[in-house]
């Protein structure tokens, strides 16, 4: 998947020297030899040059650039405080080859390691570890080349693409294929995909991870393995089990999916005020679901005004796969409580929509998805989620609403189940969420540095939890590993209580799929060098 450079001439070493030369500062002697062991073993271990000054970064080597690095794919900021702990030094590999000579000289030299491919985990865990320390970061965001073979409707793409570059460059080869995968155009598709990875066409197509053929990993031996080399056990678990438990994800081989050359959009946002009777939201719950599988109807729930004009909006985000003058009538039989109008409709290509519905304003040009970036500034944020099988009460939703109403920066969304997600298995992959699903829930609350009061803000998204508990899935009560919550439970630095821990954790995500999870891994990695706050443990 990466390109291979020969040696220049001139030795590893003398390079070494040079590169270490030109800096004054230097870090602590412990950590300095460790770097040095490091940089050694894994030039013995390699074939491919490793150019240091693009591949390594220290803080006490440059720290600016070592914070670029860090900052540069870090989602959520609340996990970038200068109290929280950092990596002692960052691996950016260019090659294959430079990932397994990191794992070789991790576990050889009892390094604890963390891997990020678009820095997207809700509670920072690709990038902080706050139950092993010292820790290294290995980032994969120079790894991101997309191979479309339209031929035969695959693709290869390597773990740091961002999902908005896969589509990008799915589009570049046919107007007619797609990929259904994540709503937000910045996630690292490494990640995303290890967790289930859900989008507008999951009703139609199911999840991303629904959706793979092969994948090349690095396992916990350092060995570059391919679906047939690792086994179907480790395949299944990989494929939303979730990341940073069986190996490194270097890329994924999907399939693509056929796509209209012209699909159709529409948000329609309506107030508390103008939904009397939460009869418009009542109805959503009804339908959503059951609508045709072309169909994805997502609700966003946010606080408008100040004061005492605070209301609640709901937007209500969709895309139709086919013309507008299709969608009409699909709406005006099942849903036309919501008010539809051909003037809300906007036809676009299936890439066109990509961005729309990422959040980018109407017409953005699509190249900007190759920029990997969200449209949002990143904040500082925390969230939970949900699963929904019977409707929620107008006595629930008032609760809801007023819950809402007290938080300065809340954002709640409704995501619809139903079509192909209730057709195939619970245990088909790791990701459970199936049939008797009518939609999943993600709750956020987000704030700005200047803002002194997180707790607040934590105590009020915890109580909204707790708040929703007779409406939502119990015994388990589920939740989408992606929407990652240590709320819920984590690991510990002891390995042996673990398992015990993780049960609780595990049932949320994973149900039933989570002892065969334990068991896969027990086989893999016995000794658990893939590990963070909510991994999937070994057997004691």
């Amino acid at each position: 998947m990466g390109s291979s450079r020969p040696f220049p001439v001139f030795s590893f070493l003398s390079i070494l020297a040079l590169y270490f030369s030109l800096y004054t500062i230097t870090p602590t002697s412990s950590l300095a030899s460790l770097q040095d062991q490091f940089i050694n073993c894994v030039q013995r271990n390699t074939h491919v040059y490793f150019p240091l000054e693009k591949t390594f970064f220290a803080p006490a080597k440059n720290v600016s650039m070592f914070s670029q690095v860090l900052e540069s794919t870090a989602q959520n900021i609340r996990f970038l405080k200068k109290s929280l702990p950092k990596p002692g030094f960052i691996i950016s590999p260019i090659h294959e080859s430079h990932v397994q000579a990191s794992v070789i000289c991790a576990k050889k030299l009892r390094m604890h390691l963390r891997v990020r491919s678009g820095g997207h985990d809700y509670e920072g865990l690709s990038y902080v570890s706050q139950i092993v320390k010292p820790f290294i970061l290995l980032d994969l965001s120079k790894m991101r080349q997309a191979d479309i073979n339209i031929k035969d409707n695959t693709a290869w793409v390597q773990s740091g693409s961002t999902v908005g570059e896969l589509y990008y460059r799915i589009a570049e080869k046919s107007k007619v294929h797609g990929f259904p995968a994540g709503l937000c155009s910045s996630l690292g598709i490494g990640g995303h995909i290890t967790g289930g990875a859900y989008g507008a066409m999951m009703r139609k197509y199911g999840l991303g991870a629904d959706n793979v053929l092969d994948a090349k990993i690095v396992d916990a031996n350092g060995r570059l393995l391919d679906r047939a080399a690792m086994g179907e056990d480790t395949f299944w678990a990989i494929r939303g089990g979730a990341g940073g438990s069986f190996g490194i994800i270097l890329a994924w081989k999907i399939k693509l999916v056929p796509v209209p050359q012209t699909v159709t959009v529409f948000t329609v946002t309506k107030t508390l005020q103008q939904d009397v009777g939460h009869k418009i939201i009542s109805k959503w719950q009804r339908v959503a679901d059951k609508l045709v599988e072309e169909l994805f109807i997502r609700v966003l729930f946010n606080v408008a005004g100040t004061g005492g004009n605070k209301t609640v909006t709901m937007s209500y985000n969709s895309l139709f796969l086919g013309g507008k003058g299709t969608l009409m009538k699909v709406m005006k039989k099942s849903f036309p409580e919501l008010g539809l109008t051909l003037k809300d409709c906007i036809e676009m290509s299936w890439l066109e929509s990509i961005a729309y519905i990422s959040g980018f304003p109407t017409h953005t040009p699509t190249n900007i998805l190759l920029q990997g970036k969200s449209p949002f500034p990143k904040v500082n944020f925390k969230a939970k989620s949900d699963f929904v099988k019977t409707p929620i009460p107008e006595s629930g939703l008032k609760g809801m609403f007023q819950k809402l109403l007290k938080e300065d920066i809340p954002l709640m969304i409704w995501n619809p189940y139903g079509g192909m997600m209730a057709k195939i298995p619970e245990s088909q992959i790791p990701f459970p969420h199936r049939k008797g699903v009518l939609f999943k829930v993600q709750y956020v609350t987000s704030w700005l540095d200047s803002d002194k009061r997180p707790s607040k803000h934590m105590n009020w998204i915890r109580d909204f939890y707790n708040y929703m508990t007779p409406y939502v899935s119990s015994n388990p009560r589920q939740a989408y590993v992606n929407y990652r919550d240590l709320d819920l439970g984590k690991n510990t630095k002891d390995t042996k209580t673990c398992y015990k821990q993780a049960q609780g954790w595990g049932a949320n995500y994973f149900k039933n799929n989570f002892n065969r999870l334990v068991s896969i891994k027990s086989k893999v990695d016995p000794e658990n060098f893939f590990r963070h706050e909510q991994s999937i443990p070994p057997m004691p």
